[in-house]
């Protein structure tokens, strides 16, 4: 079983979750075409994410 990086603790769904969720909208962030509106949503979700996660 894979183990996290929180000392041991077994990888869970959510945190498996919460990782997929943040590279999409870090692919997202990387479109060309992206309006500043978009990427100022973007870059707050990346954010609100990122500290879910204990990354912030």
């Amino acid at each position: 079983m894979a183990e996290s990086k929180t000392g041991g603790q077994p990888y869970t769904c959510n945190e498996y979750r919460e990782e997929m969720i943040l590279l999409s909208l870090q692919r997202q962030l990387a479109a060309i075409d992206l309006s500043p509106e978009k990427k100022e949503a973007l870059l707050k979700e990346i954010a609100k994410i990122e500290i879910l996660m204990g990354l912030d």
